[in-house]
């Protein structure tokens, strides 16, 4: 299962978004928000990133008008590694190499073909492990507050 949210600037790409998730064939949860009335997203972030942080659902994809503070509510949530990512490759390298759990874009920076081939890239790569896994090792240690050096 999918966690979505996002902010009022976002609710026309989210939409966008669970089309493409049904086609896919996806299940998802959608935490918010739903009207174009202004918000603030980080309670619709660590909506999403709790669910995957406890792990009601797989993965998240959060949306803003950047991406930017969107990305970051999500990642102080313990567990989620979110990446900004504003073309299908960085997408699919932040599931390979650093085994991101959640997705953030901006509707303002990416249209919606590009995002939909964004959120293909990220739902359909797998996390290598291998030599990127000591450093996901070190992320949660820093998450931690614990020495990495």
């Amino acid at each position: 299962m999918i966690a979505l949210a996002c902010d009022h600037a976002a609710v026309g790409m989210k939409n966008e978004i669970i089309k493409l998730l049904e086609e896919m064939g996806l299940t998802y949860k959608d935490f918010g928000t739903y009207t174009e009335e202004s918000c603030a997203y980080p309670v619709f972030a660590a909506r999403a990133a709790r669910a995957v942080a406890a792990g009601e659902c797989d993965r998240g994809i959060v949306i803003c008008g950047t991406g930017i503070g969107i990305s970051i509510a999500a990642n102080k949530v313990r567990g989620i590694r979110c990446g900004l990512c504003s073309d299908p490759l960085s997408a699919e390298l932040t599931r390979r190499h650093n085994d991101a759990n959640m997705l953030a874009f901006g509707a303002r920076i990416v249209g919606v073909e590009l995002a939909k081939a964004i959120v293909r890239a990220f739902l359909t790569t797998e996390y290598e492990g291998g030599r990127h896994q000591a450093r996901v090792d070190m992320l949660a240690k820093l998450e931690n507050g614990e020495d990495i050096e």
